[in-house]
């Protein structure tokens, strides 16, 4: 498998993303986009709640948080 490098700079910036997504995502907005993403999708295999789960992990591997929105209470 190659090996891929990313610049510290543009892992932190990848990783915010992904954490500003996934608040967005899970704030009071919440059902607007994921009724979008079940119409997207077409099946509730994977929602809304799984998708946030996905960013935090990405962001979590990129090394922007300690893991507590995976592992315990959300972090302000």
């Amino acid at each position: 498998m190659p090996q891929i490098t990313l610049d510290t700079g543009d892992s932190a910036e990848l990783a915010e993303m992904l954490t500003f997504l996934a608040g967005w995502l899970s704030g009071s907005q919440k059902p607007v986009p994921g009724n979008s993403l079940a119409a997207h999708v077409g099946h509730p295999a994977h929602n809304i709640d799984d998708l946030c789960t996905d960013l935090h992990r990405s962001a979590f591997l990129l090394g922007q948080t300690d893991g507590k929105e995976l592992f315990g209470e959300p972090t302000p």
